[in-house]
């Protein structure tokens, strides 16, 4: 039996995975207003962590908690376009499954909130601000 994709190797492999990868990213770009947002922000915030960041590591801390966060949100989209995918209809698993991914976006938000904080606070407590 014929598999319904073609198997790809190498460089065509790559390159067609980078196509699908830079798909996602334009479906929820367009399509999902959370992750507008925060893409928004990440505009704003990563050039930021060069600013605030004292070291590679709190750039990279800042960097990265702003990215978790796109991650988890790409993540959750993903949950939930699969769940209304499978049918309209109201099931306990569906909903558990949506409002799990959701307290994941929720503490990957924290987490962003936290480091940035607290490097605020570093970078303006330290220069006697």
């Amino acid at each position: 039996m014929t598999p319904p994709f073609p198997r790809r190797t190498g460089l065509s492999r790559i390159l067609h995975a980078f196509g699908y990868s830079l798909a996602g990213l334009r479906s929820a770009l367009l399509g999902e207003s959370a992750f507008r947002q925060e893409a928004v922000l990440a505009v704003v915030l990563l050039p930021a962590s060069f600013w605030l960041g004292d070291g590679w590591v709190e750039v990279g801390l800042l960097a990265g908690s702003v990215i978790l966060v796109l991650v988890v949100e790409l993540l959750n989209t993903a949950v939930e376009s699969t769940i209304d995918r499978i049918g309209p209809e109201r099931h306990e698993l569906s909903g558990r499954a949506k409002d799990l991914g959701s307290a994941a976006v929720l503490l990957s938000l924290l987490l962003a909130a936290g480091l940035w904080a607290g490097a605020f606070w570093q970078h303006f407590m330290r220069s006697g601000a």
